[in-house]
């Protein structure tokens, strides 16, 4: 069962689909934007779960780095994770924290603005303004 060894990649893939369904088919803003943080969180899921390396036989691959144990023998560090998407998903990671808070504030002058943050309405109200 192959399936069962994929699992934090669906998982990834459900976490990105149901905040890509809440961006597509909710109507309330700060629905949408939780949804756009869920979708992001998946994406950031799944890049994490890539950065195993893994060896052309198929196992996880270990870093080339042997370490000397008191007594002389060597040892092996474990499994071995590519650094890079660990620095890129950080980066990100503060990218969509900023991007959620400037979101939400954007709401918020929405609201007071149109008194809503139902996109229905506000769309209402700005045709009734022209």
């Amino acid at each position: 069962m192959d399936f069962l060894g994929i699992y934090n990649y669906w998982a990834a893939v459900i976490i990105m689909m149901v905040g890509f369904y809440g961006v597509i088919a909710k109507r309330n803003l700060v629905k949408q934007a939780i949804a756009l943080g869920l979708f992001q969180t998946g994406v950031f899921l799944f890049y994490i779960t890539m950065a195993v390396y893994q060896a052309e036989d198929g196992t996880e691959g270990v870093a080339p780095i042997w370490r000397a144990i008191g007594d002389g023998t060597v040892k092996h560090p474990g499994p071995y994770d590519n650094p890079l998407p660990h620095v890129l998903i950080l980066t990100a990671i503060v990218v969509s924290v900023s991007t959620l808070a400037v979101a939400l504030a954007i709401i918020v002058n929405i609201k007071h603005r149109f008194g809503t943050i139902e996109e229905d309405e506000i769309l209402a109200l700005e045709k009734e303004a022209q």
